[in-house]
């Protein structure tokens, strides 16, 4: 054990390797470091130090979050976060074993994404304003999405080199991969009016390199695009609940639905396991139970 480091210093030591070395996503860092420091606050409860934590530790401590009532989904996210954690500090010789490695908790039921039918995202889509220029903007972002099924968090982080319109492509780089999505023509033309016609009059600084920016000039941000996204949800009138990750899903299963193969969408979507991607398969057969279950008269 090294000399002189304390919980906290570890806790930051880790934050940097799984920024640096593993590529997490922001929403992967931000949740394990949640649970790492959760964590970090019950052992000082019981006066212990993280490199000192055995297996028996960990279950006491699944035990404690299903008693403070947490579900199941958390407990398991909470132990996969410190399995992370001990990974590292076994790295860096810290701890000779990880702790949370024999521990699994109760498996959680995964639910099917939830994904708009083929009207609902013709409804979506066609709520944003193009004739001015936040409805341009807007359009231009909701088309990407649903055209390429990336990630709220790619979707913010393009640079306007990133899109090439004539081709009808997008680059799209992500945990240090990078990944090429076609465009259908009307995403083309939405983004060809927003990059040509809009972007240019938002600007502030000529130089800004970021694809989508707000009304300031600015780069887009994801709290930003939640809002709008909420917003055409109203307008829209429709009852389900739609995230960025809805238009994702949707993209996936319709694609799927139309005879597109699964390797080809996992490479769309950038999942590095297949598994990740087969859970649309199940989306779809789901749809078509739901379909037979209404519509055939013996059903």
């Amino acid at each position: 054990m090294k000399e002189g480091l304390s919980n906290l210093d570890y806790i930051s030591t880790y934050e940097t390797w799984l920024a640096r070395e593993k590529r997490a996503t922001p929403n992967t860092l931000s949740s394990y470091l949640r649970d790492v420091r959760q964590f970090n606050r019950w052992v000082q409860q019981e006066l212990l130090s993280l490199p000192q934590v055995n297996q028996e530790d960990v279950r006491r401590y699944a035990r404690y979050l299903e008693k403070a009532g947490k579900s199941n989904a958390t407990v398991v996210r909470s132990v996969a976060a410190l399995k992370s954690f001990y990974t590292y500090l076994m790295s860096i010789r810290v701890v000779q074993i990880n702790p949370a490695k024999g521990f699994t908790p109760s498996r959680v039921e995964r639910k099917l994404p939830a994904i708009l039918s083929n009207r609902e995202v013709d409804l979506f889509l066609e709520q944003p304003d193009p004739s001015d220029s936040k409805g341009c903007r807007d359009k231009a972002m909701l088309e990407l999405l649903y055209a390429t099924g990336i990630r709220v968090s790619e979707l913010i982080s393009l640079d306007v080199q990133d899109l090439n319109l004539s081709a009808s492509f997008l680059r799209c780089r992500s945990r240090g991969k990078e990944r090429i999505v076609p465009l259908y023509k009307g995403a083309v033309r939405a983004m060809s009016a927003y990059v040509n016609d809009v972007r240019p009059q938002l600007l502030e600084d000529p130089g800004e390199t970021a694809l989508f920016v707000n009304m300031n000039g600015e780069r887009m941000s994801r709290q930003g695009f939640w809002k709008i996204v909420k917003c055409y949800q109203d307008k829209a009138g429709i009852h389900k609940d739609i995230t960025p990750h809805t238009l994702r899903h949707s993209f996936a299963a319709h694609l799927l639905e139309n005879g597109a193969d699964l390797k080809s969408i996992q490479e769309m979507l950038g999942h590095a396991d297949i598994s990740a991607t087969q859970i649309y398969t199940q989306v779809v057969n789901q749809r078509l139970q739901d379909v037979y279950s209404k519509a055939h008269p013996r059903a």
